[in-house]
């Protein structure tokens, strides 16, 4: 990945685990802290762009990231 790019973490907690994915690129990492589990995805998903042949054909626009109300059973 040549250059710079903001993208969008999705970050749930499993336990003693921050479980971060990216919502562009289909890669997940974790870590002990949200601080960690985002820079385990940051280097997760540069290895994984620097080894596919067309990095830009990897990366899929941000997702719409909204909320919606479930009613109550």
């Amino acid at each position: 990945m040549a250059e710079s790019r903001n993208l969008t973490a999705a970050v749930h907690q499993e336990e003693d685990w921050y479980v971060a994915q990216c919502l562009e690129v289909d890669v997940a990492s974790q870590g002990r802290t949200i601080e960690e589990a985002l820079a385990n995805l940051a280097e997760a998903v540069g290895l994984y762009l620097d080894e596919v042949d067309d990095p830009a054909r990897h990366v899929s626009s941000t997702p719409l990231v909204t909320s919606f109300a479930l009613p109550a059973a």
